[in-house]
């Protein structure tokens, strides 16, 4: 009976924290458009298949920034035994207003043997086939009109082109 007594207290005392949490929302940022060199197989390393992708120009768009994707960056990729590919990118950004913005993208790209062998050929494989998704870290000086990227969550989806990556940013809420 004790027991039920000290339930029923500590049930009574939760209804101010019975509010839900705030459920995320996403806000498209912007599309990216990012132009790839040929990758530079470093063959097996003590932690997986090495792959290093030079990032050498595009474009992006969105409703409240455009601009090109800056060449000098690279997809810096490992790729597990069985074939997913954990990705870093590291770029930047240039804004039609003069805005320099660096981007850091981690995730993973994976999917079935027959759907990666078709993307290591160069095929066109539709997104929905495969799973791309990042988390991207945005930097912007803090005097930007883009300050709010440094305060944000970001994610992004990605589709793999033969010589390019297609990626949709977004806020998370």
């Amino acid at each position: 009976m004790r027991i039920l007594l000290v339930l029923l207290s500590l049930i009574s005392a939760f209804p101010a924290m019975a509010d839900e949490l705030a459920r995320p929302e996403l806000e498209f940022i912007f599309k990216a458009f990012v132009t790839l060199d040929e990758p530079h197989e470093l063959g097996n390393t003590k932690y997986g298949k090495r792959r290093i992708i030079g990032i050498n120009g595009g474009t992006f768009k969105g409703p409240l920034m455009q601009g090109v994707v800056l060449d000098g960056g690279a997809d810096l990729q490992t790729v597990r035994a069985d074939g997913t590919a954990d990705l870093v990118a590291k770029y930047s950004l240039k804004t039609d207003d003069g805005r320099v913005i660096y981007i850091q993208n981690s995730g993973i790209r994976t999917a079935s043997p027959e759907v990666l062998a078709k993307l290591a050929k160069g095929e066109a494989v539709p997104s929905s086939e495969y799973y791309m998704r990042t988390a991207a870290t945005l930097e912007v000086n803090e005097d930007s009109p883009y300050a709010w990227l440094n305060k944000s969550v970001i994610i992004a989806t990605g589709r793999r082109n033969a010589d390019s990556v297609e990626l949709d940013y977004y806020r998370v809420k």
